[in-house]
């Protein structure tokens, strides 16, 4: 008990003095952007790019706002696909046939060895270029009505900016289901061979072992991890701003474009990622905690 005490004090000691590093880091940056280039800090246009009031007095989202409203429809729809094309891949690495495992592998290891930047570029072109004008996506959303396009902007993104939307959703989707697909396979693999045998003794097929009694217990191993990509998948969206999608990075950089603010707006959108993913980070904890007490 004494030892655990212990244990718990020297932790606190060591995060009171990362955090006076930190405070003691961001007074020093202050000052010196004080005292070298005497910069004046103006806040009021930032939160004027966070919400504004009309003449009539009415509240709107502002462009900061808006962009982590598209951030967050991005890093949803990129997860539910990556984790949809990561759990089929994790499967076919999992099977006994050669071809399933060789065509899983390569996906992954090309993935996993190309940079995101260039896929982006990639599949934006193929995409935006090739494949949304064969399916005439852009033009049966055109033809909706008013209400049916608000609902498509409200989902996606409005028509203009639906296909970078939909080629960020894509990539994003297939760079991280590469890495979706081994912590599915890690999980697989961690269930007992003999949890197989017994299944497989009470007359139940693969799929239904599969579905009944591996992929239960392969959750519980892979829900940290997944967590983990998740938050992953917010930050490596800030990447797309090269595609034009008006995510929260894009938003900011059309902000400082118009206002002069660097300083504030980049240490706004920091903030703003920050408190995105750390509520990510407790929602998952949440998440693990029951899945590891059964509840």
């Amino acid at each position: 008990m004494p030892r655990r005490c212990g244990v718990s004090r020297a932790a606190l000691m060591l995060d009171v003095a990362f955090l006076l590093v930190l405070v003691g880091g961001a007074a020093w940056f202050v000052w010196r952007m004080d005292d070298v280039i005497h910069y004046r800090w103006h806040w009021g246009r930032v939160l004027e790019g966070l919400v504004y009031v009309t003449p009539q007095g009415e509240w709107h989202a502002g462009p900061l706002a808006r962009g982590l409203a598209g951030t967050v429809r991005l890093s949803l729809w990129a997860m539910l696909a990556a984790l949809l094309l990561g759990t089929v891949a994790g499967l076919l690495r999992t099977r006994r046939r050669l071809l399933a495992r060789l065509l899983a592998g390569t996906y992954v290891d090309s993935v996993r060895n190309l940079p995101a930047l260039v896929l982006i570029f990639v599949m934006y072109f193929f995409i935006s270029s090739l494949v949304l004008p064969a399916l005439g996506l852009e033009e049966s959303v055109r033809g909706l009505p008013p209400g049916g396009r608000a609902v498509v902007g409200w989902l996606f993104a409005p028509v203009e900016q639906l296909s970078a939307f939909l080629s960020a959703v894509v990539t994003l989707a297939i760079y991280e289901g590469a890495y979706i697909s081994e912590i599915v396979r890690a999980g697989i693999e961690s269930v007992p061979r003999g949890q197989w045998d017994a299944s497989s003794s009470f007359g139940l097929g693969p799929v239904q072992q599969m579905r009944h009694v591996i992929l239960p217990q392969a959750l519980r191993h892979a829900v940290p991890p997944l967590a983990g990509q998740f938050i992953s998948i917010i930050k490596d969206s800030a990447i797309v701003s090269v595609i034009s999608v008006p995510e929260l990075t894009f938003q900011g950089m059309e902000l400082m474009a118009a206002t002069y603010q660097t300083f504030e707006i980049w240490t706004t959108i920091a903030l703003l990622y920050l408190v995105l993913t750390l509520g990510c980070s407790l929602v998952a904890e949440r998440l693990e905690r029951r899945f590891r007490w059964g509840l």
